[in-house]
């Protein structure tokens, strides 16, 4: 999926501000030259002439903060260096982290999005890439999850402001 695309939906998600995703970033990596602005220019529709695309550094440290904002930092670990290219299957898992997901967690998600996978299809996304049974996270399957996740964060949060 296309960064822009993935941050556009996080940011639908959980209803984050510019200045909010501006902070997740800045809780990955404080000193990263990111305003406001130029969130706004990372969700622009791509035909827009102010659109800017989202670079792998900007959601990675998105992600990366997202993780950190929601689980906390363990202070006894190094910082990790974020990837250089982000591919669906690790936005899928810094989303598995970040939202604390079991594997019943991920089919639950998937199958209320239509999508149902097996538990092989669904572990070999975690694998790292040079296993045997690894499988690249489609497009369609990350749209998929993302829509299944935004139904379970915002039915819970009608759920918990009755």
């Amino acid at each position: 999926m296309i960064n822009n695309d993935v941050l556009r939906s996080i940011r639908y998600m959980l209803d984050l501000s510019d200045g909010k995703v501006v902070e997740l970033i800045h809780l990955a990596d404080p000193g990263f030259p990111i305003e406001k602005e130029d969130v706004q220019a990372f969700l622009k529709k791509d035909d827009d002439v102010d659109y800017v695309e989202c670079s792998n550094k900007v959601l990675a440290l998105f992600l990366d903060g997202l993780v950190f904002h929601r689980r906390g930092r363990d202070e006894n670990r190094p910082a990790r260096a974020p990837e250089k290219r982000v591919t669906n299957n690790v936005v899928l898992k810094k989303l598995r982290v970040a939202f604390e997901l079991k594997d019943v967690d991920m089919h639950q998600i998937l199958e209320a999005a239509g999508f149902p996978v097996s538990k092989p299809e669904l572990s070999a996304l975690f694998r790292q890439p040079d296993h045997k049974n690894f499988k690249l996270c489609g497009d369609q399957l990350l749209r998929n999850f993302l829509k299944g996740l935004t139904m379970r964060v915002r039915s819970g949060e009608a759920s918990s402001a009755r």
